[in-house]
């Protein structure tokens, strides 16, 4: 959410259509100060695998399921790929790219770039003509893939997220064990000096991003987990060197993001096809599962050429290293990660009853621009606070237990074990440090969580960031399958992120950056 200005947003009451990319509003992590005790000696890259001589032996599935399990996963895993059905909706002769009209730009000139029609613009978008667009516009760009995947699966869903799988993992103990920089890295990471495990497990939660998939794509590009010495080219930008992404925290973060636009547009949306940076079009192989397909679309952005990413997303790429350093990934598999039948637990507006809170900014990223469409925003009543925290209060939307209260975030599991990453969780951002409750806490549905405000992440002016996850998957507030539901209210998503609507019965409240009880306003039942 940005300064609170009225906007005319285009509501599609229809489930949402997936994109590759989309405008994200939490701002990335800065660039960092690198702290090192000594410069290590420059290495020489390996071009294919940069791994060391000596490898762990695979996991034993068996030994690792022998950790406390918590009571929403037993600690047993499956071992082998599963069929995958290609998702419902899902056509691979088509895709759809998220762009922001710059000035002096026309439907023509970005119809020429993206190698399709002004028409097929207008009419994904529902515009009125070809000339009713503005400078800074989202819309969605068709385009059709001409090539197609490998359809050799490289990790299970469960991997890719931060889900049940990693409850028994020691991210801490295993990169010690492997003695690489990464052992001995440090930074300045929003204003405090962080390790390299602490950075990998900070975006690993953040993002609920598989810790050992972000391993293998550090190992994989630069030997950082492994090397103790890895090469000189690495030690700022040691998964590519993008602008603006320098430092192990910008990087992962950037990483994450992708893993999680392809994860998402595969399951949910309709995202069905990558982009490499050459900018071939590619269709997702319609057997891949939506783990597979993450890893895909984030190797598409560290791949220079179609050559390059066929070897990385082939046997002897991504794959051989991940195996070198956990053993085969399917031993982890927790399946199904969201089983079909699954509902809803039932949610209250979270906020305390009796108040008005206001709509402003529908489904979107919970934590980046990766289409996941999970998160809602919400303002209280105040008007232009800016930042100033809020003397209202979010609520607990069901009981709980606070299982992470920091920087901005609190997270309430609703399952009780102490794991965020199993069972239904509730994910809160940019709640003010003081009054928030405290990490232990077990809150009954309606006790209070804190107030409102711009902590952590990214923010111009106070409000609520919520969102769900299900044994760390993050579930899109406006899919048909698993709507968010808030004391009757169902989320509507629109095909723009931020865009969408809440309906209750006949009534509907529009997002808008605005306060307008009958457009946008939600008033929790009850006496304060």
């Amino acid at each position: 959410m940005t300064s609170i200005i009225r906007r005319l947003p285009l509501v599609v009451l229809a489930c949402m259509l997936g994109v590759t990319t989309a405008c994200y509003r939490e701002a990335p992590i800065p660039p960092v100060e690198v702290f090192r005790t000594a410069e290590p000696t420059q290495g020489v890259r390996n071009e294919a695998v940069p791994v060391a001589e000596a490898k762990p032996e695979a996991p034993d599935a068996e030994a690792t399921a022998s950790a406390s399990p918590s009571p929403a996963f037993s600690g047993s895993y499956t071992g082998t790929p599963t069929p995958d059905p290609t998702p419902v909706g899902h056509d691979p002769s088509v895709g759809a790219d998220l762009y922001t009209v710059g000035r002096g730009q026309t439907l023509g000139w970005i119809a020429l770039r993206y190698g399709c029609t002004v028409d097929e613009i207008v009419a994904l978008n529902d515009l009125a003509d070809a000339n009713s667009v503005f400078v800074g516009q989202r819309l969605l760009i068709p385009v059709a893939p001409s090539r197609t995947s490998p359809s050799l699966k490289l990790v299970p869903d469960s991997e890719m997220v931060y889900g049940p799988a990693y409850i028994h993992f020691d991210l801490a103990e295993f990169v010690a064990s492997q003695g690489g920089y990464l052992a001995s890295y440090s930074e300045r990471v929003e204003g405090q000096s962080l390790t390299g495990v602490e950075i990998v497990q900070l975006i690993a939660q953040r993002l609920s991003v598989g810790p050992r998939v972000l391993l293998a794509l550090l190992e994989l590009q630069s030997g950082w987990v492994t090397q103790s010495a890895p090469p000189s080219e690495t030690l700022v930008h040691p998964l590519r060197n993008y602008q603006g992404y320098a430092g192990l925290a910008s990087q992962l973060e950037w990483a994450a993001v992708r893993l999680n636009e392809g994860y998402y547009g595969w399951k949910w949306g309709g995202g069905a096809t990558i982009r490499l940076v050459d900018g071939t079009r590619v269709a997702i192989a319609p057997e891949l599962n939506p783990g597979t397909a993450g890893v895909q679309n984030c190797l598409a952005y560290l791949s220079g050429t179609w050559d390059e990413w066929i070897w990385s997303t082939g046997a002897d790429g991504f794959l051989a290293v991940y195996q070198r350093l956990f053993g085969n990934p399917f031993s982890y598999a927790v399946d199904p990660l969201v089983p079909a039948d699954l509902a809803q637990p039932e949610l209250q507006l979270p906020w305390e009853a009796g108040y008005t809170w206001y709509l402003t900014g529908g489904p979107h990223g919970a934590w980046g621009e990766a289409g996941d469409g999970s998160a809602l925003d919400f303002a209280p009543s105040e008007v232009h606070i800016g930042c100033a925290p809020s003397a209202e209060w979010a609520t607990a939307a069901a009981a709980g237990l606070v299982v992470r209260s920091q920087d901005g975030q609190v997270l309430l599991d609703l399952d009780g074990d102490g794991y965020e990453q199993s069972g239904w969780v509730l994910f809160y951002l940019h709640v003010d440090g003081a009054d928030r409750v405290e990490a232990g806490t077990f809150l009954q549905r309606g006790q209070r969580i804190g107030h409102p405000s711009c902590e952590g992440g990214f923010s111009e002016a106070t409000h609520l960031h919520f969102a769900r996850r299900y044994n760390g998957e993050w579930i899109p507030a406006g899919c048909d399958r698993l709507p968010m539901a808030l004391s009757g209210w169902i989320a509507q998503p629109n095909k723009v992120p931020y865009e969408g609507a809440m309906m209750r019965g006949t009534d509907v409240r529009t997002a808008c950056e605005c306060w307008e009880d009958d457009y946008n306003g939600l008033l929790a039942e009850g006496g304060p």
